[in-house]
């Protein structure tokens, strides 16, 4: 990697959908197509007016009112909703439904570093292992398994957890060895150091906070280096990979950069870093969503 030069940025679109469109934004809101269903929800970085007129916002099915807490509120019913709804991006087919927070089990805006992880895996014709922390509903994972590879994911939630397995076999990718794994994320990679355990290619989409099964507090900017010591020294002597993705945090994309950049600068390979963002369909725009940093043994 060269550490000389300044790095170059770059903005990460996912243009392959078919099953998502943002329509609009404005006012501080997003309004967007998961499915069959139009919802309203929080975009504090929609600063401009909509493009879309009063009753296209209206007619949405649903619109998530937030509260003083962080992440916190309720869902306002318009039309109705079913209770889970399927949806597709490529290859992989699973369930979306509005959770207690603001999400719905998808982060469209992921779906090119899906790809990229596809793109990985398929490009090595030899066996790989993968391990994915903070997993969520196992999209990157099912991504991973069905290019090829074996995958570890780890995630402190059961539900999310139980989620991912039924998007595994929506997929239908239950015979793809995938290990799921109710765990909290440091704690197991330091387990897996000890075990002798390696990984060809690592995933981390930390949240900013979090607890574990067992109660254990994460915190991003305390933890977070820890835990990239940490996979540092469970990667393989010949590793394919390295991909992190991090929402919510007061950093940059370049925080990210050079943190991994430190962590990985034994290892030759190519470095790419930036925001992954959606592109407002009703005037072109761009929201960022997240930063990544991620680095590939290829180029």
């Amino acid at each position: 990697m060269n550490q000389s030069e300044p790095p170059h940025l770059s903005l990460l679109t996912s243009p392959g959908w078919r099953d998502y469109a943002l329509l609009d934004s404005g006012n501080g809101l997003k309004l967007e197509r998961y499915g069959p269903y139009i919802f309203v929800r929080p975009e504090p970085q929609a600063m401009w007016p909509p493009a879309r007129d009063e009753h296209t916002w209206r007619s949405a099915h649903a619109r998530f009112q937030p509260t003083s807490e962080e992440s916190g509120g309720h869902w306002q019913i318009q039309k109705p909703v079913e209770p889970d709804w399927i949806m597709h991006y490529a290859d992989l087919t699973f369930q979306a439904q509005m959770t207690g927070g603001r999400h719905l089990g998808v982060f469209p805006e992921q779906a090119v570093q899906w790809d990229w992880i596809r793109g990985q895996i398929a490009a090595t014709k030899r066996p790989l292992k993968v391990l994915n922390l903070f997993g969520y509903t196992g999209l990157a994972t099912l991504a991973a398994a069905q290019a090829g590879a074996t995958v570890t994911q780890v995630d402190a939630s059961k539900k999310a957890v139980a989620w991912a397995r039924q998007n595994q076999a929506l997929s239908g990718l239950d015979g793809k060895p995938v290990r799921w794994i109710v765990d909290d994320a440091l704690k197991f990679v330091q387990r897996e150091e000890r075990r002798g355990v390696r990984y060809d290619g690592v995933i981390l989409d930390p949240p900013k906070f979090g607890r574990g099964p067992k109660g254990e507090i994460w915190e991003f900017f305390d933890l977070f280096p820890r835990l990239l010591a940490a996979c540092r020294a469970v990667l393989s002597a010949d590793p394919l990979f390295f991909l992190i993705t991090a929402y919510a945090i007061r950093a940059s994309a370049l925080t990210l950069h050079y943190t991994l950049q430190k962590t990985l600068s034994d290892l030759s390979g190519e470095l790419e870093s930036g925001e992954l963002v959606l592109m407002d369909e009703s005037a072109r725009r761009l929201i960022s969503l997240a930063i990544t940093s991620r680095w590939s043994a290829g180029g």
